[in-house]
């Protein structure tokens, strides 16, 4: 979810300000570590996420929420809990004025956002037309490329007992030559992601399919976001701009959840793409610890490593273990961010500032910046093209 609110960049008056960055500017391939081993290097896990092209950065949100009142916001003080990202048990982002925990109305240029979630819900809403709720394991893959204003708040819909939310979000980027198309939107629901599991204590057990989110916290569970996986079914495809949406780009996002002492082996990268420029990360981002590739982990890391090489995953006999798991391959091209602007020049910033102030990217047709649904509203989707999707909560 977007860290910031970022109005102040909207005064055309003042200057490209010192955080604009270029990230990269051309091919890194893997480097370091020795021997035939998997791992590069690993590092402690920073928030958010740190992560190689295509990929920007990663976020993990863990609120847990009071009841919910009357307006789906917190039964409780708000004081001290607004215009902050991560810290304490849960924080009303930037939603403290509309009363609801979230990210009001903000823009986005250039790159895409994967949301993940895995328990709570979202409202969303965008500059496109489309709004509605996901949650509890859906994912929403949303192309900004030449510009889209969206919401995301989190509706309290339980009034008796507490609310989680849990999610990450990814930001993975656009070549230039796609910053400026169309927008797009993918729903992925729960419902209709690859998600296999098997007996934690024995490897030999068939791979069932699950057909539901719900919790399997005996199994080995892995689930299919983004790419291919050998023995599992495709995602639903990512919006038809996305760097994703090319298999030569060997995307892959996935999750794992792993019992104590279980252990799941990501395989090796067996497409027929150089490895130069493909990179792959593991993101141990929960459980007390885990062995990667034999190597104990206490803490939670981010351990890059070798594509070609397949990597066991064990998690700590003392309780289980989460993975996130990023591979794509990497742009090459000069990245320049300023705030919620992905682009490739100074230039580009400022005319995606002026952009914005003139076109709003978009219509905003509804009642306020931070819009929810009724609190009995299932799981949905209703489209700019007038069509529309529903699920079950």
């Amino acid at each position: 979810v977007s860290l910031k609110i970022y109005d102040p960049l909207l005064d055309l008056r003042c200057p490209v300000p010192h955080d604009t960055m270029d990230l990269f500017g051309s091919c890194r391939s893997p480097s370091g570590g020795s021997g035939g081993g998997a791992i590069i290097s690993v590092e402690n896990l920073s928030f958010p996420f740190e992560t190689d092209s295509p990929f920007l950065f990663a976020v993990y949100h863990l609120d847990i929420y009071p009841s919910g009142n009357e307006m789906l916001g917190p039964n409780a003080s708000v004081k001290g809990r607004s215009g902050s990202d991560f810290g304490g048990k849960w924080n009303m982002y930037h939603g403290a004025e509309y009363g609801v925990a979230g990210f009001p109305k903000h823009p986005h240029r250039g790159f895409e956002t994967i949301t993940i979630t895995r328990q709570g819900f979202v409202d969303h809403a965008d500059s496109l037309g489309n709004y509605g709720r996901f949650g509890n394991g859906d994912v929403q893959w949303m192309s900004a490329a030449r510009g889209v204003s969206h919401s995301e708040m989190f509706p309290l819909l339980n009034r008796e007992k507490e609310n989680v939310l849990e999610l990450f979000q990814v930001w993975i980027n656009l070549p230039k030559r796609s910053k400026m198309l169309e927008p797009g939107y993918v729903m992925m629901w729960a419902e209709d992601l690859p998600r296999v599991a098997r007996d934690a204590a024995d490897e030999a057990v068939p791979w069932q399919e699950l057909k539901s989110s719900a919790p399997a916290p005996d199994k080995v569970v892995v689930t299919l976001i983004g790419g291919s996986m050998p023995g599992m079914a495709a995602p639903p495809p990512p919006p038809p701009h996305s760097w994703g949406a090319d298999p030569g780009n060997d995307v892959l996002v996935l999750t794992l959840q792993l019992p104590a002492g279980a252990v799941w082996t990501l395989p090796a990268y067996t497409g027929g793409g150089a490895l130069e420029g493909l990179h792959r990360n593991i993101y141990f981002f929960a459980g007390s610890a885990a062995v990667v590739d034999g190597m104990k982990l206490s803490s939670h890391k981010r351990i890059k490593v070798r594509p070609e090489v397949a990597v066991q995953i064990e998690a700590g006999s003392g309780g289980p273990a989460e993975i996130l798991v990023l591979q794509g391959r990497d742009l090459c091209e000069q990245v320049v961010q300023h705030g919620p602007f992905v682009v490739s020049s100074p230039q580009e910033v400022r005319q995606a500032m002026l952009d914005y102030s003139i076109t709003g990217f978009g219509e905003w047709k509804f009642p306020n910046e931070a819009p929810v649904q009724a609190r009995e509203a299932p799981r949905f989707m209703k489209y700019t093209d007038g069509t529309s999707e529903e699920r079950p909560i």
